[in-house]
């Protein structure tokens, strides 16, 4: 081989090189960016009285959705609030990484339960300038845009400590038309999505209006999205909640749902990462054809 024929092929394999790296890099922000979504799936949203049932914790979306790597020490809280407000510790039956499943439910008393999981804020992420400023574009983080863009600091690296909240709705034998107070109210995470309907209750409603509360208060320009977990690679439905916490959304009519919303606060500058970040959401499951 001749000194140049040499030369043409280093150059070439040095370019599948950059391209094999830079498809990398792609996929790898692809599944960074889709990976903030976090939520509680029970295997079923309709139980039967005293009937086990499965749950899973899932995490990301579309074709980088897959079960949640939290380990166990991290989950503060996983309790089910019965239809009449009373706390049900639901730890003991977690075991994250089973084979089909992270866990089994066993609900007895009909009416609607509302799961609640919780976790520390011990977990960080890292992320060149370029896209920490697109992931605080896309998740409408306005509190880290507008610090980073009076610092003058948008071409520096972002890092942030992060806590995961989430809520699932799950209804024990037939629907009701009472009030169950459990799922419109508050329940004592940092951020919340609280519907101020069920979406259970008879009859059904045309619209899901929710409130979204931060620190104990409504939060007002956060970005919650609905998306459709059957057909989950994007959102169907997004708003921007108003000054008392206030979202809209058109009542789905069957399948399972998820919102999500995700907000954010500066950290003092003598901690190690920049900003304390917390993700919420609620899923829920319609029958078009209710039992």
């Amino acid at each position: 081989m001749t000194l140049c024929s040499r030369i043409v092929f280093s150059i070439r394999d040095r370019l599948h090189q950059v391209s094999f790296a830079t498809l990398l890099m792609g996929l790898f922000h692809v599944v960074s960016s889709g990976a903030h979504d976090f939520w509680v799936q029970p295997a079923e949203y309709w139980l039967q009285p005293g009937v086990a049932s499965s749950v899973t914790l899932q995490v990301g979306h579309g074709p980088f959705r897959q079960r949640s790597p939290i380990p166990i020490s991290r989950i503060t809280r996983f309790e089910a609030i019965d239809p009449d407000g009373v706390a049900i510790d639901l730890r003991s039956g977690l075991h994250l990484g089973g084979s089909a499943d992270d866990g089994v439910l066993k609900l007895s008393k009909p009416g609607t339960y509302v799961l609640i999981l919780d976790t520390d804020n011990r977990a960080q992420s890292h992320l060149p300038a370029i896209r920490f400023n697109d992931y605080l574009k896309v998740e409408g983080l306005t509190p880290a845009l507008e610090q980073r863009e009076r610092l003058h600091q948008t071409d520096r690296d972002g890092s942030e400590n992060y806590s995961r909240g989430a809520k699932s709705i799950v209804q024990v034998g037939p629907a009701e038309e009472r009030t169950q107070n459990q799922v419109t109210q508050p329940l004592g995470l940092l951020l919340e999505i609280v519907p101020e309907i069920n979406p259970y209750a008879l009859p059904q409603s045309k619209t899901l209006p929710i409130r979204v509360i931060y620190e104990g208060q409504p939060l007002e320009g956060a970005l919650i999205k609905l998306t459709h977990l059957e057909d989950d690679a994007n959102p169907l439905e997004t708003h921007l909640t108003d000054r008392m916490g206030h979202a809209i959304f058109a009542m789905p009519t069957g399948g399972s749902w998820l919102l999500n919303v995700i907000w954010t606060k500066a950290l003092p500058r003598t901690r190690e990462t920049d900003f304390e970040t917390f993700f919420s959401s609620l899923s829920f499951g319609l029958q078009s054809e209710r039992p």
